[in-house]
């Protein structure tokens, strides 16, 4: 004969009936009415009444993120500012750029040896997305960077932003040293700023608005990614397609399979640029 559950808040109260949540025997005096079934009093305080988390009764962005306090645009901000200060290191440190600069595989007179991702020096294709040479560079970047940020980071939440800003980079920067010579440096965060533009085309695409002015920026950067010389072209159209890609995902991923989508699609981008790396690298080894 099996044991009759007691109430875990009253000992003496025998019960048959269970916390939805947590699944503890609870008594008709210790019994909450929820959205399904009951809920204990400990649930109850630690989820609102509402069966789920207290987490899941926080604001959500509309690609899932949660909406947290403070400044919305936190993250662009440390981007911003992260580069101005690899860029303020440049001036200073006369080695910084040739030290992290993107290039595939190369002979350094100063060094008198062979740099490169190739040689293993593979923070090459991250440290390159926040270096700058030239100050126009550097401003426009930024500039695109906080115009675009701004919306992006609200609509998107600060993690994801921030996943879809470095994955787009690091797409770009891996067709770059895919396809570029192998000598050839490449450097800046124009590749995350193109995976910005992309997501932005999305994002409004699904907000139904006016698409007119941001398909005339687009239009605009690539023939200066075309036309304009010293260009790693490679590095644009890299990051993107990648940046559409992620944010599609993001934006518009069912609703019930939303993290799956998502972070698969992350995942299956981090891959990519991964593989193309690997490939590089073999060829030059």
């Amino acid at each position: 004969m099996s044991e009759v559950p007691h109430c875990y808040r009253h000992p003496g109260a025998e019960t048959g009936i269970r916390c939805a949540r947590c699944e503890r025997p609870i008594c008709t005096d210790c019994m909450v009415d929820a959205s399904v079934g009951f809920q204990c009093p400990d649930c109850v305080r630690g989820g609102g009444g509402t069966g789920h988390s207290r987490t899941a009764d926080q604001p959500r962005t509309l690609a899932g993120g949660r909406i947290t306090g403070g400044d919305p645009h936190l993250v662009t901000h440390l981007l911003i500012g992260a580069n101005l200060l690899v860029f303020l290191v440049a001036q200073i440190v006369p080695r910084f750029i040739d030290e992290t600069v993107l290039i595939g595989l190369a002979f350094d007179p100063a060094l008198g040896r062979v740099v490169g991702v190739a040689d293993g020096e593979w923070y090459r294709l991250l440290s390159s997305m926040f270096l700058h040479e030239q100050i126009w560079h550097i401003a426009g970047n930024m500039l695109l960077l906080w115009f675009l940020g701004v919306g992006l980071e609200e609509q998107l939440g600060r993690v994801r932003f921030l996943v879809l800003y470095l994955l787009s980079g690091l797409a770009g920067g891996a067709l770059t040293y895919l396809l570029a010579a192998q000598n050839q440096s490449s450097l800046g965060a124009s590749g995350a700023v193109y995976g910005l533009l992309g997501a932005t085309v999305v994002l409004l695409r699904r907000l139904d608005r006016d698409l007119r002015p941001v398909l005339a920026l687009v239009a605009l950067n690539l023939v200066i990614t075309f036309f304009w010389e010293n260009i790693a072209w490679q590095a644009h159209i890299g990051g993107l397609v990648a940046g559409v890609l992620i944010s599609y995902a993001m934006i518009n991923g069912p609703r019930e399979r939303r993290g799956l989508v998502q972070w698969g699609t992350c995942g299956a981008v981090l891959a990519l640029s991964l593989l193309l790396m690997v490939l590089r690298t073999s060829a030059l080894s």
